[in-house]
């Protein structure tokens, strides 16, 4: 399945909301990313359409095994490539953004490969 860039950013924020919530709920994603709960719960739509997550009566969302893994790929690119300039010297939150660009366009062989590499040469 090909996904957008959204979509894979609001899969990985569900991801970490529910690392740090009881329960994660439009209005959770809505004020991590800063964006409308209309629009949010436009997305979730989305995403529970394709079965990347569920909702429960009471607006609890869930990332279902096929979200889980696409939000798992893409919170480890993140922490990845963030970590990896941080360690270049590029501050904190220019890596992040940064980081947060290049998680979503490289291919897994470019990151497999990148990543093999830093971690035999440090």
């Amino acid at each position: 399945m090909n996904i957008h860039e959204s979509a894979e950013n609001y899969l990985e924020t569900i991801l970490i909301l529910s690392r740090e919530l009881p329960v994660v709920r439009s209005v959770d994603i809505a004020n991590r990313l800063g964006f409308k709960k209309s629009s949010v719960s436009v997305a979730m739509k989305n995403l529970r359409e394709n079965d990347l997550i569920t909702v429960t009566d009471a607006g609890f969302i869930y990332l279902t095994d096929a979200g889980t893994a696409i939000a798992a790929k893409i919170y480890e690119r993140h922490e990845f490539f963030s970590t990896w300039l941080i360690k270049l010297g590029v501050d904190e939150q220019t890596a992040s953004e940064d980081a947060c660009k290049m998680e979503h366009y490289m291919s897994a062989e470019s990151f497999n490969a990148i990543k093999e590499y830093v971690h035999k040469h440090g």
